[in-house]
């Protein structure tokens, strides 16, 4: 008999329903929010509000284009945190209703390990190539840089994260400061396809092990442009791809090194990426022609379970229902989760 999972996600604007079938992908439909544009990031109270009136039309339509009855489902996987704790709340709650009209389990998964495990989502058509454990997953979001060692769907282990900024902060935080729009990772990806990545050099932190920082490039960023703009007004209009390009030069190197120097320590060459950040083509390049240059073998996850998405969780959740896991329906919503 074929376990069937719908998985809901709705930890920060976007809200995403998806089926799977014993670990194949059936549909995954995401409904974003374009309100949060104007002020330059999400708005945790605007954010909540749009779940509330896009989760059951989100969901019936997940179900639609799975051609799955409510009543076919196995069991219910949601997004119990890290995220904004009024969007997660819409999130749990349907997830607990639905559960209780229906008569079936549901599964709490942790966003973050739904980011690590998009790469095992099968669809038919697709080559389904997916890295052997353990392998190491270089993760990198707005709110989360870290390096995690995967030896199974079930155990994780951080080997070093930010300590202060995430790195999809960081091309936010630059493309603000530079004018150039909100969310900032897409349009530094797009200027910097047409700048020198060598144009302009900035520091880049020494934080030992393999943790990362990324507030002090920020800083760097602010206070050059600054100089530079005393000296000629029309400095960052001249020069925005370049700055582009070399910023965002200098916060792939800074992720490499410290991947490379996991590979070294570990002996692991399975490599996989995850996150919002893993969208990033530069990042993307670089993480192949490093794999082929060491003798990596390299998993990039496809550009729609990138961002956040339902079909990640359904496949985490997946996983966790083959291993027993039921989640009581009194569990609430947490905005960090202390235990990977």
């Amino acid at each position: 008999m074929s376990d069937i999972i719908l998985g809901i996600e709705s930890s920060c604007d976007d809200t995403s329903a998806a089926v799977i079938r014993d670990g194949w992908l059936l549909s995954n439909v995401i409904a974003g929010q374009d309100v949060h544009r104007r002020f330059g990031g999400v708005v945790p109270e605007l954010a909540s509000r749009a779940h509330e009136l896009n989760i059951v039309p989100v969901v019936s339509e997940a179900l639609r284009q799975a051609g799955v009855s409510k009543e076919e489902l196995t069991a219910i996987a949601f997004t119990r945190g890290p995220g904004l704790l009024g969007s997660l709340l819409v999130g749990t709650s349907f997830a607990k209703s639905l559960s209780l009209s229906l008569g079936i389990p549901i599964v709490m998964v942790n966003h973050l390990q739904g980011h690590i495990l998009a790469g095992f989502v099968k669809e038919e058509g697709a080559e389904n190539r997916q890295p052997s454990f353990p392998y190491l997953c270089l993760l990198v979001s707005g709110g989360n840089s870290q390096i995690v060692r995967v030896d199974g769907p079930l155990e994780f282990e951080i080997l070093g994260q930010t300590i202060d900024d995430a790195v999809g902060e960081a091309f936010d935080k630059c493309s603000k400061m530079l004018g150039l729009g909100y969310p900032g990772g897409p349009v530094i990806d797009r200027l910097a396809k047409e700048g020198d990545p060598d144009r302009f050099q900035f520091a880049k932190p020494r934080i030992p092990g393999l943790d990362y920082s990324f507030s002090g490039i920020k800083t760097s960023l602010l206070y050059f442009v600054r100089d530079e703009m005393a000296k000629d007004p029309s400095f960052l209009e001249n020069n925005k791809e370049d700055l582009c390009a070399s910023f965002q030069k200098t916060l792939i190197d800074i992720l490499m090194n410290k991947l490379i120097k996991a590979v070294r320590q570990t002996g692991i060459k399975e490599i996989t990426i995850g996150g919002g950040v893993s969208a990033n083509s530069g990042l993307r390049s670089r993480i192949e022609s490093e794999g082929r240059k060491r003798g990596w073998n390299t998993y990039l996850p496809a550009f729609k379970f990138t961002t956040d998405n339902a079909a990640m969780i359904a496949i985490a959740g997946y996983y966790r229902y083959l291993a027993g896991e039921r989640c009581p329906l009194d569990v609430a919503p947490v905005s960090r989760i202390s235990e990977f």
